[in-house]
């Protein structure tokens, strides 16, 4: 990974349709000027729909090249799109991420009719029905494709779930039944196994099923030429066949990166799961948006707690840190947004501070249009610029009162500007900020545009100022804050 790399999630819930291959092909010069270094790309197989986001996850193998579920694009585009967007960004010195969903399958060709049981909808553990013969939509023959790649048909055997018997008309969760099922371990505990979470749920245990994932695996690495994988819904798949997949990509791949989405707050249970698949890989810090959320939304947060029980405290080399993201936007299941006030401050503290592998969301850059949301724009790019450019070396931390934070980067050989930030949650405020003797007497411009310049004194402090509830950041006046970064 990059030093101070910066992941930029590309798109948002309902991105506007044949668009996102086209635009990334064209805008991967502006992200690499940005400091963007890994793009992390929507699901790219084919949904169950032209308007599918997908989540929705149909036919892995086809990536919008087949004539399927009314349309050969998918949301997003064409493979040939796909594939050129993936190459402009590794022209840029890129790397691209490709979001699998493993955990479940939609928009099955046929039904087939097989043995389950009804299951309660808040302890999957807990059968509430006889086994009985139930019609589920389970069987995937893929007839647009007709077998090209892989004539795998997947069948009931080949899921545990599914919430719909189509011959009672009935909706509910089923655990399919067969000799040796049953739901996968090494799923969360939470509703007493949480590996059902919606349509065909995928047995991660039935081997047929490993070698098919594991070919698709090495499709998505080696003839589409993506440089990691984000991983869907991960505490509803088996740990077990996470780790055994990672582990066979890094073998040919040890550069390979790794991240999913444990979508708990909870850092002891994310701790306990990045041991089950031996630390391969890295964790979206749920906890830490979540601490953001709440204090937008509580005024009397203490600000110096703001990282408590979160991943990057505790275990920062594992941490993606993150804002907002496609499931907490306004109006998702998983609504859980980061009050708009306070985003400039959480992403001071996410792309200032030294720990942590920051994730910038489209939605907070371009804004969302089906939402109103303006979006950051130009204070965001100012930021990853700033980043860039400015946020390195050791850290200084000022936890001043519970309104009040502050830290000073003091910068490196090769990146000499240190970087002061200051926080208020509470009314304007100040602070006297060491930024080293050697500053005495340059002038310290805020790049956040709200206050004036201020003199760094003999002894290399600065009194540093920032408005209510704002966050400002400040370095050397005479940054080039436009000259872009240094392709490799």
């Amino acid at each position: 990974m990059k030093e101070n790399g910066v992941m930029y999630q590309a798109f948002y819930w309902d991105y506007p349709e044949d668009r996102l291959y086209k635009e990334l092909a064209e805008k991967a010069g502006d992200l690499a000027a940005l400091g963007i270094s890994g793009v992390w790309m929507p699901p790219a197989a084919k949904g169950t729909s032209p308007q599918d986001v997908g989540y929705g996850s149909y036919d892995y193998w086809d990536l919008g090249e087949f004539d399927q579920k009314g349309t050969i694009r998918t949301r997003y585009g064409t493979r040939e799109e796909l594939e050129k967007a993936i190459q402009a960004l590794h022209d840029q010195g890129l790397q691209v991420y490709a979001d699998m969903v493993f955990n479940h399958k939609n928009g099955a060709d046929e039904s087939e009719v097989f043995q389950a049981v009804m299951v309660d909808q808040n302890d999957r553990s807990k059968d509430v029905s006889e086994a009985y013969d139930i019609e589920g939509w389970t069987k995937f023959t893929f007839p647009g494709r007709e077998g090209k790649y892989s004539d795998f048909i997947w069948h009931y055997y080949h899921f545990n779930g599914i919430d719909f018997d189509q011959k009672t008309g009935t909706k509910a969760i089923y655990r399919i039944l067969g000799e040796g099922k049953y739901w996968n371990e090494g799923t969360d505990l939470e509703k007493g196994n949480f590996d059902y979470l919606m349509a065909a749920d995928i047995d991660h245990d039935h081997p047929d099923v490993v070698e098919e994932l594991t070919r698709v695996a090495d499709f998505m690495v080696y003839k589409m030429g993506y440089d990691g994988f984000r991983y869907d819904a991960l505490k509803h798949i088996s740990s077990h066949f996470i780790d055994k997949l990672s582990a066979h990509i890094l073998e040919e791949k040890p550069d390979f990166y790794f991240v999913g989405e444990y979508w708990k707050n909870n850092e002891g249970v994310m701790g306990h799961y990045l041991n089950e698949t031996d630390y391969n890989v890295d964790l979206f810090d749920v906890p830490l948006h979540f601490n953001f959320a709440q204090a937008a939304l509580d005024p009397s947060y203490d600000i110096r707690k703001i990282f408590d029980g979160s991943l990057v405290q505790d275990k920062p080399l594992a941490a993606v840190t993150f804002v907002d993201n496609h499931d907490s936007q306004l109006g998702q299941s998983l609504e859980s947004w980061v009050g708009d006030w306070f985003k400039e401050i959480a992403y001071a503290l996410i792309l200032f501070r030294k720990d942590g592998y920051p994730c910038v969301f489209a939605g907070d850059l371009l804004g969302i249009p089906d939402v109103d949301y303006p979006g950051m724009g130009d204070r965001l790019r100012t930021m990853l610029k700033l980043r860039q450019q400015a946020a390195y070396g050791d850290q200084d931390d000022y936890m001043v009162t519970p309104t009040k934070m502050a830290w000073v980067r003091r910068g490196t050989e090769d990146h000499p500007n240190p970087l002061a930030v200051l926080i208020s949650t509470g009314d304007m405020d100040q602070e006297r900020l060491f930024v080293g003797q050697e500053e005495a007497g340059r002038v310290y411009k805020d790049w956040s545009g709200k206050n004036e310049e201020i003199t760094i004194d003999e002894e290399g402090f600065g009194t540093f100022t920032v408005a209510p509830g704002s966050v400002t950041y400040w370095t050397r006046e005479d940054l080039d804050l436009d000259r872009g970064r240094t392709q490799e």
